[in-house]
């Protein structure tokens, strides 16, 4: 069994539904997805749920992102073995071998491949796990116990650091009051009104936090009637689900133009 928000919905990773891999290609000693010219000097890293970098809506918001003039990258953390469903594997034991610690580790490899090539500016957005920050004796609502697996945030992480120059958390899991006490970066932070690992009385302490730091400028949504995963894990047929992610996937869009030039 599996955490039910975060894993519901899972999406179809088949070619015909995410497109050939021939847009993949090999940065910080990953494979990457990339949209938009090579040549753009601003670059956003698009780091995924724990379904992978091959899920069709992530993709589609990559070229999205990439048409307004960002060179977009969407990094395989997992090497080729992202969570799946029906493998006899639960979540609980697929995230002890795919820790957001080696994901900022990877993460930060990637950014310095980018500086090298001559990006001038960053802008890095994560989904659920790309958000994400620790798992310590939380037990899911299926009874499900992850216990003491520390693991280091990827874009949490990143935005205490100076290695970007915005954030984006779209239901983030695991984030603390002390994570977001030490951002350094402009932040956006969408949430669900309905949401096991981010409640909304969590993003509302969130929001307090950021509007005490002046110095930071942040974004805060609380998104009504979504569930945690919303943004990449929706039912493309429920027109009001459609909405609430493109609106959101706005909302990114317009925080990379506001803040990564």
């Amino acid at each position: 069994m599996s955490g039910p928000q975060c894993c519901s919905n899972p999406p179809i990773l088949k070619p015909e539904s995410y497109g050939v891999d021939n847009c993949v290609e090999k940065l910080g000693g990953l494979n990457v997805y990339v949209a938009g010219s090579p040549n753009s000097k601003l670059a956003i890293l698009l780091i995924s749920n724990v379904f992978g970098y091959r899920v069709p809506n992530l993709r589609k918001l990559a070229e999205n992102i990439a048409a307004a003039g960002f060179f977009v990258l969407v990094p395989d953390f997992f090497y080729g073995d992202p969570f799946v469903y029906d493998n006899n594997r639960p979540l609980a034991v697929w995230l002890q071998d795919h820790g957001t610690d080696k994901g900022f580790e990877d993460a930060k490899s990637i950014i310095n491949a980018l500086k090298g090539k001559g990006v001038s500016a960053i802008g890095a957005a994560g989904f659920c796990w790309g958000g994400e920050w620790f798992l310590s004796q939380t037990t899911f609502s299926t009874g499900c116990l992850i216990s003491s697996i520390a693991q280091a945030k990827v874009v949490t992480e990143l935005a205490k650091s100076d290695f970007i120059q915005a954030a984006v958390l779209l239901h983030p899991s695991f984030v603390t009051l002390d994570d977001i006490q030490e951002v350094k970066v402009p932040i956006a932070i969408q949430g669900a009104e309905i949401d096991d690992y981010s409640p909304p009385e969590l993003v509302k302490q969130f929001e307090q936090i950021l509007a005490a730091k002046p110095e930071v400028d942040s974004f805060v949504k609380i998104f009504p009637k979504a569930e945690h995963g919303w943004t990449m894990s929706y039912n493309v047929e429920d027109e009001e689900a459609v909405k609430r992610a493109e609106e959101a996937h706005r909302n990114t869009l317009a925080w990379f133009v506001k803040h990564v030039k």
